[in-house]
């Protein structure tokens, strides 16, 4: 069945207001693993996607290198993360997540994944299989969108600002 577009359009602001409140809510169960958000993503990256240089840390978290540069201090400073020589240049050097950063993001992880199951129980049967099976979908609507690079066209396309 085709969808109209208006009827995409109130789709896609639902979608919207459902995703912003279900990462509200999961706000608090972040802040249980006592770092900010911007450490806490860039410590689940290397966590969850390995190692890599400061640069592509920065790019992967969409930050400026010198912001990047603090967030990294901080996860180091806490015994999280540690800064290695590069494996394929003697003059870069990578980070990459303690055993410590590790189980902390594992862990974190893991409440984040508890407090959704609590939720999804609470539905009713047809909604959770609504849901189970709208995944995928869901996974390549985020890809697609977190593959766009420029602003919306409300911005008049301009790229935006880097954080």
């Amino acid at each position: 069945m085709a969808e109209s577009k208006e009827g995409l359009r109130d789709a896609a602001r639902d979608l919207n207001s459902g995703a912003v409140h279900l990462l509200r809510g999961l706000r608090a169960v972040d802040r249980r693993a006592g770092l900010t958000p911007a450490r806490l993503s860039a410590l689940s990256v290397l966590v969850f996607g390995g190692p890599r240089s400061l640069g592509r840390l920065a790019r992967d978290e969409d930050v400026a290198g010198p912001t990047m540069t603090r967030i990294v201090d901080g996860l180091v400073a806490l015994g999280l993360a540690v800064r290695e020589p590069h494996p394929d240049s003697a003059r870069s050097v990578r980070i990459r997540a303690t055993d410590d950063g590790e189980r902390l993001m594992r862990c974190a992880a893991e409440a984040r994944f508890d407090v959704i199951l609590d939720a999804l129980e609470a539905l009713t049967a047809a909604d959770r299989t609504a849901l189970v099976r709208a995944v995928p979908a869901l996974t390549r609507l985020a890809g697609q969108v977190s593959g766009e690079r420029t602003s919306p066209s409300w911005l008049g396309g301009r790229a935006p600002p880097r954080r």
